[in-house]
């Protein structure tokens, strides 16, 4: 149980950052996927707030990175923000971003993989992955494991599980399980368990001429964002750190900007709120800093609470089987020991 129960759908992250301000002082901070108008700014802005020792923006675009970089100087001029580039598409830039963060920090308390895209259409990374699974869970598997030691440092000057990787995934994990049979969803057959969840609106259920499932794949994703917290959490509290998945709610943000009429029609039937980037980003603070969550309290949260994710997404096998094909991915092993 979180410590602010009354917290909900419509609080603002600056408000769990003013609450948890002694848990951001003085710490150095990384979020990932930070654009303007996003819940990566949002939560960009939350932790400023609160005066952390460095706070590192990561995005694709160094332009949106010193749109939301200004802002932050801007309304917190002491605070030290430090910009780097990178493309969960290709792992060499995940390593080279990884590296620029290394020679930056000697120690990482908060990890905020927030990072994420949708695509209505085929596309693959450099290693020629599906891009879903491969840019919103391949790279910040590859990520997160280069920045574990710095984490790991983390660990030394605060209390055990104050030290956190935080995962965005998404309701929509409940579409679609991880389809070992087919993780570049061409539309292979897959055994039962496998099979996305039916039926589905028809603009979800959607299959391209070359197979490509491009809701299945987000679900699939957003799935594998859960399950990598789940194994996560399993091995990562041996060395004091803890790990939360979150729902940032339907937030009114650039994330679909790819989506036809049919698409962002089903999409808004989804969520009879929409939130601000500020609210978008509470629940992620909350996960973040809360210090009744240093002990695992619970796998995946919404609306600043916790809720049940899908069975599949809670299977400790599953997460195991996905761990070890993200190391196969990658080409070498995440070693949490």
């Amino acid at each position: 149980m979180t410590s602010n129960p009354e917290w909900g759908e419509t609080t603002s992250a600056l408000e769990v950052a003013s609450a948890y301000s002694q848990q951001i002082e003085g710490r150095n901070v990384l979020i990932t996927g930070v654009a303007p108008e996003g819940v990566g700014e949002g939560t960009a802005i939350a932790f400023a707030s609160q005066k952390p020792a460095m706070l590192i923006l990561v995005s694709r675009t160094m332009e949106r990175l010193n749109t939301v970089a200004s802002s932050i100087r801007t309304l917190y001029p002491g605070v030290d923000v430090r910009t780097v580039t990178m493309d969960l598409a290709s792992q060499n830039s995940v390593r080279k971003a990884a590296a620029e963060v290394i020679s930056t920090i000697s120690k990482l308390d908060i990890l905020v993989n927030n990072a994420g895209a949708t695509y209505n259409s085929r596309r693959c990374t450099t290693e020629k992955i599906e891009i879903q699974f491969g840019a919103n869970h391949i790279g910040p598997f590859l990520f997160t494991k280069l920045l574990y030691p710095l984490l790991v440092e983390a660990r030394k000057q605060s209390p055990p599980g104050a030290t956190r990787i935080v995962n965005l995934s998404s309701h929509g994990h409940r579409l679609s399980t991880i389809r070992f049979h087919d993780y570049n969803i061409e539309n292979k057959e897959v055994p039962y368990e496998e099979m996305p969840f039916s039926p589905m609106p028809p603009a979800f259920g959607r299959v391209l001429e070359d197979g490509y499932m491009p809701t299945v794949a987000y679900a699939q994703s957003k799935t594998a964002n859960i399950l990598f917290t789940l194994y996560l959490q399993k091995k990562a509290q041996a060395k004091g750190i803890m790990s939360y998945a979150v729902h940032p709610g339907g937030v009114s943000s650039h994330l679909g900007r790819e989506h036809d009429k049919e698409m962002a029609d089903a999409i808004a039937k989804t969520s009879k709120f929409w939130k601000n980037p500020d609210q978008g980003a509470s629940t992620t603070l909350v996960a973040a800093l809360d210090p009744a969550l240093n002990a695992c309290a619970g796998l995946y949260l919404a609306d600043c609470q916790f809720l049940p994710a899908a069975d599949y997404a809670q299977n400790p096998e599953i997460a195991k089987q996905l761990w070890h094909l993200s190391e196969d991915l990658i080409g070498e092993k995440f070693d949490l020991y």
